[in-house]
């Protein structure tokens, strides 16, 4: 293959508020958790079962500005971008997160049934900002 692709599509809902990082730099991130569902029923016993996943979405800047502006926990939420995973040492052990980095955010609505809105990450220059 000559060529690979990193793009994650999630539909769900905020588990939480967006919660936000400032820098010195005069840059920031928010993150926030998203949960996705997924129902079936078992063969077995014909019960339907709902399966939950989450996952944890990180925005950068303007973008991340936005969202803490917009969203809340609960809400619908449409997010495209990447995944990519940090490591880091944690007093001699080695701890691992997989996350979502965002390039964009559509507001589906939230439980008050407010309107559709987009936001989109324009430039991601500042994409290795540290956490």
């Amino acid at each position: 293959m000559s060529g690979s692709v990193n793009k994650v599509i999630l539909i769900g809902n905020l588990g939480d508020d967006v919660k936000m990082h400032h820098f010195d730099s005069n840059s920031c991130i928010g993150k926030f958790p998203v949960a996705t569902s997924e129902t079936f029923t078992k063969k077995e016993t014909g019960e339907k079962v709902t399966q939950t996943e989450w996952h944890q979405v990180v925005t950068r800047n303007k973008l991340a500005e936005l969202c803490e502006k917009y969203l809340s926990k609960g809400a619908s939420v449409y997010i495209e971008g990447k995944l990519k995973t940090r490591k880091w040492d944690d007093n001699g052990t080695m701890k691992y997160v997989t996350e979502i980095n965002a390039t964009t955010v559509q507001f589906l609505g939230s439980p008050s049934g407010k309107s559709s809105d987009s936001i989109n990450q324009e430039d991601n220059s500042e994409e290795n900002t540290p956490f």
